[in-house]
């Protein structure tokens, strides 16, 4: 297979998982009442209004010439929590947008597994396990309960207000948080753990092992 192939069996499926992730959050928030993500042309699924020059370029093109992997993120999608027409209950819906189009994903790549299978393209099959995998990581790792990560987002719409007036603190530190706890291990011994129980899981049902 050569380089450009290796390429596209990676960055399709980024592109896709990340667009679509940030996206959906918007998309939630427009419908409960915020259209910051509109007005600044973000609720849209062209990735190049989503990229970052980080997350969706430099990260994953080191991670791949590093490490043969490619994970990465796009431009948060603006959202004004006072805006939606409860913003405490409507911040759960937002939040859980993102890792839920994730998901959704997930299930439309395994469709697509099961259709390379049947034409025999082992293009297609190698694609559609990445977007699998990545689509998976994402969910996960943004459900993690750690602000402004989307599960932290959720856990602070669900506590009672001083409490989620209190975790909300640590959002300023949260990203330092994350790193420790990767540099601790939570990615390897955690999350790849989950993925993997997962996308076994998914293969199982649809009767169809790593391809």
């Amino acid at each position: 297979m050569s380089d450009i192939q290796t390429i596209l069996i990676y960055a399709i499926p980024v592109l896709f998982a990340i667009t679509v992730h940030e996206t959906a959050h918007g998309w939630v928030a427009s419908i409960l009442g915020d259209h910051s993500a509109k007005m600044m042309g973000r609720l849209t699924l062209n990735p190049i209004k989503h990229i970052d020059p980080v997350g969706t370029i430099l990260v994953p093109a080191f991670l791949y010439f590093t490490s043969g992997f490619i994970f990465g993120w796009a431009k948060p999608v603006p959202v004004n929590f006072n805006a939606l027409r409860s913003p405490k209950k409507d911040m759960f819906w937002v939040a859980i947008a993102g890792p839920a189009s994730n998901f959704v994903m997930t299930i439309l790549w395994l469709g697509l597994i099961l259709i390379a299978i049947n034409l025999g393209s082992q293009f297609l099959a190698d694609m559609a396990q990445v977007g699998i995998q990545i689509n998976l990581l994402l969910a996960v790792l943004n459900l993690l309960p750690l602000p402004p990560l989307d599960g932290g987002r959720i856990v602070s719409s669900l506590l009672p207000g001083r409490l989620s007036y209190q975790y909300d603190q640590l959002e300023p530190y949260g990203l330092y948080i994350l790193l420790g706890l990767l540099f601790l291990g939570i990615f390897q011994n955690v999350i790849l753990p989950i993925v993997k129980i997962i996308q076994q899981f998914l293969f199982a049902i649809v009767g169809v092992g790593l391809v």
